[in-house]
């Protein structure tokens, strides 16, 4: 297949540096809410990259389901392959790409859990199949068939079927402090805007203008 002719010349938007917030969080919190309003699919889809033990980057796409000053927050299973490799190793990539407004933003930063209380009240937010879906599911282990995993969801529907969901033990949330933040712009002739934030201390910010 050549996919050689494929191609957008970017050309909606621009981004400069008196356009950006001094700080990364209120930036991305402009651009997220765009994303949003535009009602974009997933908007708060992200690609998570980690780093398994033997130096293999592993990347797949997660929900961001919260952020602040302190951090951008996900929820998976502790037991899975991502957890495994954050165990031991910390530090994690993310990308947020929104196409249709030729924009996307990378991250970079360590990942740590959240406490349980704040795992408890967003596990209780969601949709009750949602939580008995996070019982059923062995994160990452392999099945031989999808039955399987529909016997063990009826299971734990049986088990679960009147009052509270409990939190399972295995399942919670990370919070990814940055160090980094990218924005990127597309622009006519592939000579993209693109600004990094990096940390330069607790509450400051360096940004600099990178080339395409």
């Amino acid at each position: 297949m050549d996919l050689s002719e494929m191609r957008r010349n970017y050309a909606e938007q621009s981004l400069d540096l008196g356009d950006l917030m001094p700080e990364p969080f209120a930036q991305f919190d402009q651009w997220m809410r765009a994303a949003i309003a535009s009602q974009l699919l997933e908007p708060n889809a992200m690609a998570l990259a980690t780093v398994g033990p033997e130096g293999q980057p592993t990347l797949r796409t997660v929900l961001l389901k919260g952020f602040d000053e302190r951090g951008l927050v996900f929820y998976t299973n502790y037991e899975s392959a991502k957890a495994r490799h954050l165990s031991e190793n910390p530090q994690v990539a993310l990308l947020f790409q929104w196409l249709p407004l030729e924009r996307q933003v990378a991250v970079t930063g360590r990942a740590e859990k959240i406490s349980a209380a704040e795992s408890l009240a967003y596990f209780l937010s969601r949709p009750r199949e949602s939580q008995i879906g996070a019982w059923a599911s062995r994160q990452s282990e392999i099945i031989t068939t999808r039955s399987m995993l529909e016997t063990k969801f009826a299971e734990m529907k049986a088990k679960f079927v009147a009052g509270q969901i409990p939190l399972p033990g295995f399942w919670g949330g990370y919070r990814v402090t940055p160090e980094t933040f990218e924005f990127w712009q597309g622009r006519p002739n592939r000579l993209h805007d693109r600004f990094k934030y990096t940390r330069a201390a607790a509450l400051e910010w360096k940004i600099q203008r990178l080339m395409p």
